[in-house]
């Protein structure tokens, strides 16, 4: 008997997908032979698993697999009923695993991981028996790993007809299951009688991949300790398939695969939530939902807890557990349903490390911010920083810490930050946790303030730099001190943070005062405002006038330009002017009458500011040091900018000339670095007064002047209004392209600067678009600088 119809169908699917016999042949686990009788019509019809086989490696989707099944079944023999009426589909052998190494049971409400079980199809697809593939799926407590190997298993089963086993390899038991004893159950589960088994790990794994050589078996090894313990597992030579499941990376098994699971992310969380508990409470409570997939990190054990709480509970609102997860110090108590517990979870991995993992662990919960660097875990835990960093190491491979993808650093899942605090909390001792804080809040604040003084390109000559705790691996430059400072900054903003409240008013001092450079190359930095007012209020516990308005004159300099609270910006200037005032100090005056003339302006009230500008500078000219020089080059600079804003250009022009005049004689005492920075500056300025008289021509050199040394000294907050200042020019002297590119390289830094700025550069773009097409530009208002 022939099955015609199902020979032509299963050739134009082949065919259609590009394979040939022997790609089909190896992907489904037949035989050439058998596929070509097949497609030829000469074989009965397939039995299920056959076709279902075939489906799978074919890639069918649900209906095509049942069209194919149909076709299959008008060809199979129909036995007779005793009574001759009817027919009855024989039933069909299967083989079926050792009953104690069955599949486990796969989840119905199983969701996502599409990508992870696409490649893993794949591998199945393509096997090579010299080299039978190994997939290690690793990843931190709660992600999944047992769940998608299970499902991955029972959907791959048809490409493996000689079996799939399954064994729980005990790992994060005290004493997981030895590889001689798991050698054993798999040789009895294929066949081998007792009395057959060897004596030897050597000899049993030997038989085990004389046993697979030619069966096309799935192996999955749950729950793995280590590489040695998987090892003696693996086949040799064998069509077969093996997945590994382990808390640790194992990181030293040759020639693997490794699937990646990551978190869920929120809709897919949402999803999950979704199947366990139904669509219309989600649907009812839809914020809910998704917050409660954010509260659980996205984690999925963490979320099939809740939803199987919630499951159990089919009248409690979502928003219910929401409140209740809500609770830092309550969380992880919340997120139990039954024998399901995710501190559970966590502590199994917690007990499997070595005592100096576990401080680095618990101590690293205290660092601030989203990660951490191994100085900091070293100088949390008390521990030798390479001790420390070998520490992260073990931490990262056990799924406890999550690595940055480019840099030294780690950071927690929030799930696992919460765990390591309650560890600390019931492990270390009160004061032993204080002293490691204060410890590395010191060498924080020391470090940040030797990085932040190489930023100071007027040091004054009666004082010394701070000292770096530990020269050898400073920063020995601005590029290193500005990486440095950027990735710390969570940290040395806390620990500065806890200095103010500590009474260490000295230091937050110091620090702020450091910061001051540093802190003109990052506006867009809005914790500036927190820095300096932390440091007014150490200078008014020491009673400090001349720092209190000192720092009152950065602290407005931060509202303006971080904040851009222009009215707060008017009264702390103010404030420090009367400090000023009252010291005697004619220079923080100077600059106090300055600050707040940028403030005024920004307030609309331009003339109050130009009359505080000219009051200012009259101020400082009659001072004879560099320091004044320094800050009336400053008001110059901002009373010119305000002049040529208010249409009087060829004012604002003559006194930028006299600054850029004043530089180029030069301040005593002052490095030509800084004088040149200056410069740039003024001649910044000078660019944007002669664009306002229209003279495009003269307009661009002093502007490329600016950008390039901008560029050059790594400013990017004064580089990218410098350059699109440069690309207003050139969108005037009608240089399209050139001013496409400087407009459209300076919307998106202004963008990532948080610029106000970055909106002007959009409104320019959106010019040059209609000036290009040939449509009418209206008036425009010629803009503002930084």
């Amino acid at each position: 008997m022939s099955n015609e119809g199902f020979a032509a169908r299963l050739h134009a699917l082949r065919t259609g997908a590009g394979l040939s016999q022997e790609d089909l042949a190896q992907a489904s686990g037949l035989s050439v032979r058998a596929l070509s009788d097949l497609e030829r019509g000469r074989s009965r019809g397939p039995q299920r698993r056959t076709v279902q086989a075939l489906a799978t490696a074919l890639g069918l989707d649900e209906g095509a697999a049942a069209e194919l099944e149909h076709a299959a079944g008008l060809g199979r023999t129909r036995p007779r009923t005793r009574s001759g009426a009817g027919s009855a589909t024989r039933p069909e052998p299967r083989p079926v695993p050792h009953h104690a190494l069955e599949l486990p049971r796969d989840l119905g409400d199983f969701t996502a991981r599409g990508v992870a079980l696409d490649r893993l199809r794949a591998l199945a697809g393509r096997l090579d028996p010299a080299r039978p593939p190994v997939a290690v799926v690793s990843g931190q407590p709660g992600l999944g790993k047992t769940a998608f190997a299970v499902h991955a298993a029972h959907a791959l089963a048809p490409l493996f007809p000689h079996g799939q086993y399954a064994i729980d390899l005990r790992g994060m038991d005290p004493r997981p299951t030895p590889p001689r004893d798991a050698l054993a159950r798999l040789l009895r589960a294929l066949g081998t009688a007792d009395s057959a088994t060897p004596t030897t790990t050597e000899d049993r794994s030997g038989l085990l991949r004389s046993l697979l050589r030619d069966r096309r078996i799935l192996l999955l090894l749950d729950n793995a300790a280590d590489e040695d313990q998987v090892r003696p597992l693996l086949p040799g030579h064998s069509p077969s398939l093996t997945l590994v499941t382990s808390r640790n990376t194992l990181a030293g098994l040759e020639a693997v695969h490794r699937p990646e699971l990551t978190l869920l992310r929120r809709e897919e969380a949402v999803e999950l939530l979704t199947r366990v508990i139904g669509p219309e409470r989600v649907h009812r409570e839809s914020q809910a939902a998704r917050d409660l997939a954010d509260l659980c990190g996205h984690l999925p054990l963490a979320v099939r807890i809740a939803a199987q709480r919630l499951a159990a509970r089919p009248g409690e609102h979502l928003g219910k557990l929401v409140t209740q997860l809500a609770e830092d110090t309550t969380r992880l108590d919340a997120l139990r349903a039954g024998s399901l517990q995710v501190r559970a979870a966590f502590a199994l991995s917690y007990r499997q490390l070595s005592p100096p993992a576990r401080t680095v662990f618990r101590r690293a919960s205290l660092a601030a911010g989203p990660d951490f660097s191994p100085q900091s875990a070293a100088l949390l835990a008390g521990l030798p920083l390479r001790q420390a960093a070998a520490c992260a190491q073990d931490l990262t491979d056990a799924g406890l810490l999550q690595p940055h993808p480019t840099a030294d650093r780690y950071r927690f899942h929030d799930l696992l930050r919460l765990f390591a605090a309650e560890r600390l909390a019931e492990e270390d001792e009160p004061a032993h946790t204080a002293a490691a804080r204060n410890r590395a809040d010191l060498w924080t604040l020391h470090r940040a303030t030797a990085a932040a003084q190489l930023f100071d390109t007027a040091p004054h000559p009666d004082t010394s730099p701070t000292p770096d705790p530990d020269p050898a691996t400073a920063p020995a430059d601005h590029e290193q001190a500005r990486v440095w400072l950027e990735a710390e900054k969570a940290q040395w903003l806390a620990a500065l943070g806890r200095a103010q409240a500590r009474g260490l008013h000295r230091q937050v001092i110091d620090t702020a005062e450091a910061m001051h450079w540093f802190s003109d190359r990052t506006p867009h930095w809005e914790a500036w405002a927190q820095v300096f007012q932390w440091a007014v209020d150490s200078a008014r516990a020491l009673g400090g006038k001349r720092d209190e308005a000192v720092h009152l004159n950065y602290l407005a300099w931060a509202y303006n330009m971080c904040l851009h609270d222009h009215t707060a910006a008017l009264t702390t200037a103010q404030a420090a002017l009367a400090a000023a005032r009252e010291c005697g100090d004619r220079l923080q005056a100077g600059w106090a009458l300055g600050y707040a003339a940028g403030a005024l302006h920004r307030l609309g009230r331009t003339g109050e500011s130009i009359a505080r500008l000219r009051e200012a500078a009259d101020h400082l000219g009659g001072q004879s040091d560099p320091e004044s020089r320094l800050a009336e080059l400053t008001v110059l600079n901002t009373l010119g900018q305000h002049l040529r804003q208010t249409g009087r250009a060829e004012e604002a022009l003559a006194i930028h000339r006299r600054s850029e005049a004043l530089c180029q004689a030069g301040v005593a005492g002052k490095p030509r670095e800084l004088i040149g920075l200056y410069l740039a500056v003024t001649r910044q300025h000078i660019g944007n007064d002669l664009a306002a008289l229209n003279r495009w021509d003269e307009a661009e050199q002093p502007l490329s002047y600016a950008l390039t040394h901008f560029q050059a000294s790594q400013m990017p907050a004064w580089s990218e209004p410098a350059r699109l200042d440069l690309g207003i020019v050139l969108r005037h002297l009608t240089r399209h392209h050139d001013a496409r590119a400087a407009l459209t390289a300076a919307h998106d830094a202004l963008v990532r600067l948080n610029n106000p700025r970055a909106a002007e550069a959009a409104d320019q773009l959106h010019q040059l678009d209609r000036t290009s097409s040939g449509s009418p530009v209206g008036h425009e208002k010629f803009p503002t600088d930084q």
